[in-house]
């Protein structure tokens, strides 16, 4: 009901006589319950639209209704703050008034028409563009607003661990749903790169620091997220114990990795230590830095990737 336009409240006796004409306590009596259009309203009254219209004006003018725009149309409802305690008392009257007559009645058999009508085009969009529908959706919205949209079930009060941050891709998604981001890594040029990106997004601290020995105190972060850097550690189960001491107990932590593969190469093309991850390593190495609660999912293959299948692992620090 945002954006609503209500005017100025009438007194008392202009409003009950603006309810003397039989026809304007029905169209309350439906917008009391939904925001409909002058032609919907038309079709429900089986009045003409200039008629509709005139009854309309009448009530808006004496704060009864409200009306808002949405595109080329305006839906009309029962004004949400524009009556006094006297005013919603004598529309309770009337309504009581009027609701149990055959008119309202058939008002309310005609609208359930007209509301059924309504999910029956959202239907038939969705029945004739379902193969379409993906498509259409990323080329309106993208192809990430939905992943992105998910940040919105982290918890506003949290502070957050970006370990491993990069160049701060993970800590800007993420810093407009939490309280505080705090970005580590060891790399001064990943650093600066980071600091560029994350300079207008507000509350991310960055700092140097490597996983092994996080400039963090202890117990400090809510949740913690390690995206694809365990690979590059040479001791990875050292840097997972220290995400435990930062972490308070019961904190989570995320850790995103690749798969076991035999792409060599990356040893020297990217410094990679480690050729990925099995399950049972990563589960072992998790429960020995002193988490609980470890879950292990692939993630599904993009078909525009060219690197490895990666998986995430989620686990708790242990509160004992």
């Amino acid at each position: 009901m945002d954006g609503l336009k209500t005017a100025t409240a009438a007194p008392l006796l202009d409003r009950l006589s603006v309810l003397s004409d039989p026809v304007r306590p029905r169209v309350l009596l439906l917008l009391e319950a939904h925001e409909l259009t002058v032609t919907e309203l038309c079709a429900v009254l089986q009045l003409p639209q200039s008629t509709m219209s005139r009854h309309l004006k009448a009530l808006a003018d004496s704060g009864w209704i409200a009306s808002r725009a949405e595109g080329t149309r305006h839906l009309y409802a029962l004004a949400p703050d524009g009556r006094t305690p006297a005013a919603a008392q004598l529309w309770a009257l009337v309504k009581e008034e009027v609701a149990g007559s055959v008119a309202a009645k058939q008002d309310a058999h005609r609208l359930d028409g007209i509301l059924a009508e309504r999910q029956s085009r959202s239907r038939e969009f969705f029945a004739s563009s379902a193969g379409q529908w993906d498509r259409m959706r990323e080329e309106l919205f993208g192809t990430r607003f939905h992943l992105t949209a998910l940040l919105g079930l982290l918890d506003a009060d949290w502070v957050v661990g970006d370990l491993g941050c990069g160049t701060g891709q993970v800590s800007a998604a993420v810093a407009p749903f939490v309280r505080q981001v705090v970005a580590v890594d060891d790399s001064p040029e990943m650093l600066d790169a980071a600091r560029s990106r994350l300079a207008s997004v507000e509350h991310v601290e960055v700092k140097r620091g490597t996983l092994e020995a996080l400039p963090i105190a202890d117990a400090t972060l809510d949740a913690a997220i390690a995206m694809l850097v365990l690979h590059h550690l040479p001791e990875p189960g050292k840097a997972l114990a220290d995400m435990a001491r930062v972490l308070k107990p019961g904190g989570r932590l995320l850790v995103t990795d690749m798969l076991p593969h035999d792409r060599d190469s990356y040893r020297q093309q990217m410094g990679h230590v480690w050729l990925g991850f099995s399950e049972p390593q990563v589960t072992r190495a998790l429960e020995t830095a002193g988490f609980t609660g470890v879950r292990i999912v692939p993630l599904p293959a993009d078909a525009a990737a060219k690197g490895p299948a990666l998986f995430v692992a989620t686990a708790r620090r242990s509160t004992s």
